[in-house]
C-alpha cells in the first residue's frame, strides 16, 4: 500500500462531507482533525477557555527574572514566575491595539487583573496568556468587580473582543521545599 495523496476531487469531498473519526456524535472534518493536533487543543486550552481560533500573530511571552519563556505545555515552577513577564506581539501594526488576559482555568473563577503570583495549591495547574485585538482604540471598560466566576469567553464577548489572535500557556504545581533549592 503506498501513501498517495488524494486528489483535489476526493479532498473537497471529503470536506464537504464530514465523517467520523471517533466513535462519539461528534463529527469531524480533515481540518478540525488537523487542529485537534495543536497543543492548545491538547492542553484543553481550546475548549475548556477559548474557542477554536486562528493565531494571527506571534506572542513571546518571557519570565526575565529567571529567563524562562513559555511554550505551550512547558512545565515553569512558581518560583520562576514570580515578576511580571516580558511579552512581546509581532505581527500587528502601530494602529493595532491588543488586550491580553491571563488566566488559571483550574482554579474556577480565578482571573488576573494585575499580574499576580502562580500559587497552584493542589496538581498541576494551566496558566494561560490570551491575546486580543481590539476591534478600535479603547481600554477594557467592563472589568470584573470580583475574579470569582470570571469567564474568558464572556469577558472577550461583553468588552468586543472576538476571538484571540494569539494564545500560549504552561503548566505549574506546587514547589516541595527540595524542588526551589
Amino acid at each position: 500500500m503506498t501513501n498517495k495523496k488524494p486528489s483535489e476531487e476526493r479532498r473537497r469531498a471529503f470536506l464537504a462531507n464530514p465523517v467520523k473519526l471517533f466513535p462519539s456524535d461528534i463529527s469531524l472534518t480533515y481540518m478540525e482533525a488537523k487542529m485537534s493536533e495543536s497543543p492548545l487543543v491538547v492542553g484543553r486550552v481550546v475548549g475548556d477557555v477559548v474557542d477554536y481560533f486562528n493565531p494571527t500573530v506571534k506572542m513571546t511571552v518571557i519570565y526575565i527574572n529567571s529567563m524562562k519563556q513559555v511554550y505551550n505545555g512547558r512545565e515553569l515552577f512558581p518560583s520562576a514566575v514570580t515578576q511580571k513577564p516580558k511579552v512581546d506581539v509581532h505581527g500587528g501594526d502601530l494602529r493595532s491595539f491588543f488586550t491580553l488576559v491571563m488566566t488559571d482555568p483550574d482554579v474556577p473563577g480565578k482571573e488576573v487583573v494585575s499580574y499576580e503570583i502562580p500559587r497552584p495549591n493542589i496538581g498541576i495547574h494551566r496558566f494561560v496568556f490570551l491575546l486580543f485585538k481590539q476591534k478600535r482604540r479603547q481600554t477594557v471598560t467592563n472589568l470584573p468587580s470580583t475574579r470569582d466566576c470570571f469567564n474568558t469567553r464572556n469577558f472577550a464577548e461583553v468588552n468586543d473582543l472576538g476571538l484571540p489572535v494569539a494564545a500560549v500557556f504552561f503548566n505549574a504545581q506546587r514547589e516541595t521545599a527540595a524542588r526551589k533549592r
